[in-house]
């Protein structure tokens, strides 16, 4: 399922935000660095990206939207790039369970999401009923 300009754009806001996250870290597990790496390669980062995020990756910050809605984007997102590759590895699920919870997200709001989006990758749904699918699923968690 391939994204639109506007959703990939968004996908990249939650990957560098989510990256922020663990480089706030006194050390970050070289498994999670793994995990980041990929989805950058998987997200085609380049050099225009990582202009935009500045020349000192410590200088990022982790951001918690204060919207709730913002805040069930950046876990659609998330989950939506993680399973582009239709692959979905232990520490990705390990390392989306930890933004989510740092976004104010029972733990097992993420498994949930993986769920929604691969049934709807199976029966064909269109893009944007599986994101309303997927922030009606959030609302009813976060309930």
């Amino acid at each position: 399922m391939a994204l639109s300009a506007s959703t990939l754009e968004s996908v990249k806001k939650s990957y560098f935000n989510i990256l922020a996250l663990f480089l706030e870290a006194e050390k970050v597990e070289s498994r999670y660095v793994h995990c980041l790496l990929k989805w950058g390669f998987q997200l085609h980062l380049n050099p225009a990206d990582l202009r935009l995020i500045g020349e000192d990756l410590s200088q990022m910050q982790f951001s918690k939207p204060d919207e709730k809605i913002e805040r069930l984007e950046a876990i659609y997102h998330l989950v939506h790039m993680i399973y582009l590759d239709k692959v979905v590895d232990d520490i990705e699920l390990e390392v989306a369970t930890i933004y989510a919870e740092k976004l104010g997200f029972k733990p097992s709001v993420v498994s949930g999401l993986f769920n929604t989006i691969a049934t709807a990758d199976q029966d064909d749904v269109p893009l944007r009923d599986v994101r309303k699918e997927v922030i009606d699923f959030l609302k009813m968690q976060d309930s």
